[in-house]
Formats: structure tokens, C-alpha cells, sequence
């Protein structure tokens, strides 16, 4: 069973991601470097403000390890970012 990063939406972490009140996992996202337990804790980063880092710098690939195939952060974000709601034209 794989799990799925709250911070940038990889899809494949061995470990269920801890909770934003805590939980177990220590587990480093290879895609975007958070680390639960310590970014979070230690670091004090929300999600949110470490999601926002991280695309501002480039969404890069932060692990030494290879990237899987057809590895595309603008789709994986799109899964735990809130759309954007459309503005009403008012009358």
C-alpha cells in the first residue's frame, strides 16, 4: 500500500504521512523533502508554508533518487491544493 504526501501530492510514501496534530511517521518525501516529524515539529513548517516554498523554488525533485517516470508536480498538486474558485460576474 502506498500513501500520498499532504505537502505536494506524491503518491507513493511507504508510510501513512502524520497528521498536522502528530502521528508516527518519519518518513522524508523523496519529491518534495518534507520531513514528517522533523519539518514539522523541529522546524515548525505547516504544509501549507512548506508547499508554498517548494513551488517557489522550482518544484524540484529533491531526493537522490531517481524520479519516477512521467513524475509531473502540477498534476500531483492538483490533488491537495483547493481549486481555485471562479470569481461571479456580478450584475
Amino acid at each position: 500500500m502506498s500513501y500520498q504526501c499532504p505537502v505536494c501530492g506524491f503518491e507513493h510514501l511507504r508510510e501513512p504521512p502524520r497528521s498536522e496534530s502528530g502521528g508516527a511517521s518519519f518518513e522524508i518525501c523523496p519529491a518534495c523533502g518534507f520531513q514528517f516529524g522533523v519539518s514539522d515539529d523541529d522546524e515548525c513548517y505547516t504544509y501549507d508554508v512548506w508547499r508554498m516554498d517548494w513551488i517557489a523554488g522550482g518544484m524540484r525533485w529533491a531526493s537522490r533518487q531517481n524520479k519516477p517516470d512521467r513524475w509531473n508536480p502540477i498534476v500531483l498538486l492538483e490533488k491537495v491544493m483547493p481549486p481555485k474558485k471562479a470569481k461571479r460576474k456580478r450584475r
